[in-house]
């Protein structure tokens, strides 16, 4: 239930709070006062969109706040979003003066999406020409299986579900058809390439390798030179001379004062040291000029070599990595289109068993609506007698499509006949707007049960007056039983049946304009019920009219 409703700086409104109650609420006003702010502003709750120029002249932001009773339900899907002995959830919305808006829910950040989930679940508004939804296919078909009763949810979406099924299956038997189509092709050009790789068998890092190799032997007379120059310069095969030679001589002219002097033993054994560092890179110098020996051709070969590896990498990606990573692409490639006959087959069969599994879903919510549609006729015929139609007659017309859809295979028409004798035919096409909105509240009554604890009907009375305006306003009385309703309107019947009247005014004094909001208490309401019958404050019939609707009430 919505227990408090703050607006401020919302176009006409610089400040207003209501605070409702159980039962039916009702707003008055007259026309252009702005009862029709307080419509957008719980339309702001629900996360629908700002309009343009909301915010009223000179404020930097409008704002609006809902406080409502906490549902154990939405507490438990709130989770750690509400206090743990919270008995009440605030929603507010914010709109900024360039049209930009913020959401909060029990005082922390949301999203309009947030708003429009979770208000949705404690309120549903219905505006002014929402019975003009009735007219559409899609609305009819809701409302039956709103009759139907709890498990149509659970079949329509399993329903949903295997349609989305099909639908994928569609697709991706259209891809496997049209890959069979230039399957040969393709496989050929696989076998091409994969081939061209696994015959050069390429492997990471050898083309650093190759690359290494091939400047070692461009320059292997220079090596050879080099490091048989130096190996003899330091050590030379002979014995004589060289810097071993020069090394061995001082280390033994000290050897015949071993002893004598720490600091010359010292220098004696990094001499040793010395030699046979000389000594072991004058071996290693050798080695590596040993091992500049090659095949004759080896240059020839690795030059080959590269050419077939560069000639891949230009082709597949620039590198050998890439090259092996587009042969493992090209052999998954060649064994999806091995197996397209095989899944052609398996998809075709997967698709026709699905199909019959919509076919069945189609028929159980077939089954729910026939049997849903005649009970819900009667209700609906027991509602407008209610309504000041007694004589209508309602009718759910059931047709099946060829082929389901999501919802399954039926087409569902409201059909009615305001008065005796005549046929019936779509509301769409024979209600009037007065018979619309009374067609909506009937449906309404019936299924009054579930949904959201409070209900706001802004001018749904549109149309209507004198003893229909009065039995619209019983039904409205009667969806408050054990619920909250609230309603905007301008007819004195409806408003006298309510258990708060809100009045509206604008005071055009003011600049700009300023709407005010405020609770009538019982002596006021007789003046304000002479307003709405359209006469003088002292008209003594128009007040007489005014004290039977109230004390009819």
């Amino acid at each position: 239930m919505l227990l408090e409703l703050r607006v401020e700086n919302l176009l006409l409104i610089e400040r207003a709070e209501l605070r409702l109650a159980p039962g039916l609420n009702v707003l008055t006003g007259e026309t252009g006062a702005g009862k029709t702010v307080l419509a957008h502003a719980l339309d702001l709750l629900l996360g629908g969109r700002a309009k343009p120029g909301v915010v009223r002249p000179g404020a930097a932001e409008a704002y609006v706040e809902g406080v409502f009773e906490l549902p154990s339900a939405l507490r438990e899907r709130l989770g750690e979003r509400i206090a743990p002995d919270a008995t009440e959830v605030v929603l507010a919305r914010r709109v900024g003066a360039d049209g930009r808006t913020r959401a909060y829910v029990g005082g922390r950040s949301a999203n309009a999406g947030d708003l429009r989930e979770i208000g949705g679940s404690l309120l549903s508004f219905f505006g002014q020409h929402e019975h003009r939804k009735l007219l559409l296919a899609s609305a009819q078909l809701d409302v039956l299986d709103a009759a139907c009763g709890g498990e149509q949810a659970t079949r329509r979406a399993a329903c949903a579900a295997t349609h989305a099924e099909i639908r994928r299956l569609e697709a991706e038997l259209a891809d496997l058809r049209e890959l069979a189509g230039a399957r040969e092709r393709e496989l050929d050009l696989l076998d091409f390439e994969l081939g061209e790789i696994e015959a050069a068998d390429p492997r990471q890092g050898e083309h650093e390798e190759l690359t290494v190799e091939r400047e070692r032997l461009r320059h292997v007379d220079a090596l050879r030179a080099a490091t048989l120059g130096a190996a003899e310069a330091i050590s030379p095969d002979s014995g004589e001379g060289g810097a071993a030679a020069g090394l061995a001589g001082a280390a033994a002219a000290l050897d015949g004062v071993a002893g004598v002097e720490a600091s010359l033993d010292s220098v004696g054994e990094r001499l040793r040291a010395a030699l046979y560092e000389i000594e072991d890179a004058a071996g290693e110098l050798r080695r590596y000029e040993e091992s500049l020996g090659a095949p004759v051709g080896r240059l020839e070969e690795v030059e080959g070599r590269l050419e077939q590896l560069d000639r891949l990498r230009r082709k597949h990606g620039g590198t050998v990595a890439a090259v092996l990573a587009h042969a493992e692409r090209c052999r998954e490639r060649r064994a999806t289109l091995a197996d397209a006959g095989d899944a052609l087959e398996r998809v075709s069969g997967e698709l026709e068993l699905t199909r019959a599994e919509l076919a069945r879903a189609a028929a159980d919510l077939h089954d729910a609506r026939a049997r849903a549609a005649g009970t819900l006729a009667k209700a609906v015929e027991e509602r407008l007698a209610e309504l000041a139609m007694a004589q209508a007659r309602f009718e759910v017309v059931i047709a099946q499509r060829p082929e389901p859809g999501p919802r399954g295979a039926d087409d569902v028409e409201f059909m009615i006949a305001p008065n005796p004798g005549v046929p019936a035919g779509p509301v769409r096409e024979i209600a009037s707007g007065g018979e619309l909105a009374r067609v909506m509240l009937a449906l309404l009554g019936v299924a009054s049960e579930g949904g959201a604890d409070t209900l706001v009907f802004d001018e749904v009375d549109a149309g209507i007056g004198g003893r229909t305006a009065r039995a619209v306003g019983e039904a409205l009385r009667g969806l408050a039983d054990g619920r909250q309703v609230l309603c905007i309107t301008h007819l004195p019947q409806i408003a006298s049946l309510a258990a708060r009247h809100f009045r509206i005014a604008k005071d055009s004094g003011a600049e700009p304009a300023r709407t005010s909001v405020e609770l009538l208490p019982t002596d006021e309401l007789v003046a304000e019920m002479v307003r709405m019958l359209g006469a003088d404050v002292g008209d003594a019939t128009a007040r007489r009219h005014a004290e039977e609707l109230l004390a009819a009430a």
